[in-house]
C-alpha cells in the first residue's frame, strides 16, 4: 500500500500543476464578455504516468505555445516556448467542433496501474472542456485525435503526444 501511495503522490503532482496553471489567466487585453460564448481560448494536452512518472504537457493560446516533459523519477525537465501565428491557431482551432464537445465521453484513469493518462483541456469563453482517456469514444473522439495531429506539427519531437 505505501508503494501505491508514494506513486500516486508522484504522478499527481505534475497533474496538480497544470490544472493550477489554468486557474491564473493572467491579464489578457480582451475581456471575456468582448469575445463570442464558442470562442477557443485555449487548448492543453497531457500525457501523464508510467512507473517513473512520466510527463509530456503542452498549452497553447492564440498567440503562444509552451510544452514541458520530464521523468519525476529521475527529475528531469525540459521546456519549450514559441509564439505561433493566427493561422496555425486557426489550424489548431479549426480541428474542433465546439457544438460536439460535450459529447465527448471520459474514460477511467490508468495512472493506478502504472498507466498513461491522456488529457485534453479546451477552454472557451463560457466553458471549461476536460477528457480524460477519451480514445476510448471511439465515435466522438475523432477531433481531438485531429487536434493531437495538428499538435505534433508545431512542436520538437521529445515534447510531443
Amino acid at each position: 500500500m505505501p508503494a501505491i501511495n508514494y506513486f500516486g503522490k508522484k504522478v499527481m503532482a505534475p497533474l496538480l500543476l497544470l490544472l493550477a496553471s489554468f486557474s491564473c489567466n493572467g491579464n489578457t487585453s480582451e475581456t471575456a464578455s468582448s469575445r463570442k460564448p464558442d470562442e477557443i481560448i485555449s487548448i492543453s494536452y497531457s500525457d501523464i504516468g508510467g512507473e517513473e512518472g512520466e510527463y509530456k504537457i503542452v498549452r497553447i493560446t492564440r498567440d503562444s505555445v509552451y510544452a514541458e516533459a520530464g521523468t519525476t523519477q529521475t527529475k528531469t525537465h525540459h521546456e519549450w516556448k514559441s509564439a505561433i501565428s493566427l493561422k496555425t491557431w486557426h489550424s489548431l482551432t479549426s480541428a474542433l467542433d465546439i457544438n460536439t464537445l460535450g459529447r465527448i465521453k471520459s474514460s477511467p484513469s490508468k495512472q493506478s496501474v502504472d498507466g498513461y493518462d491522456e488529457t485534453f483541456q479546451i477552454r472557451t469563453a463560457e466553458k471549461y472542456h476536460a477528457y480524460v482517456n477519451s480514445y476510448a469514444d471511439t465515435v466522438h473522439y475523432k477531433q481531438l485525435q485531429r487536434l493531437k495531429d495538428r499538435i505534433r506539427i508545431i512542436i520538437p519531437p521529445e515534447y510531443q503526444p
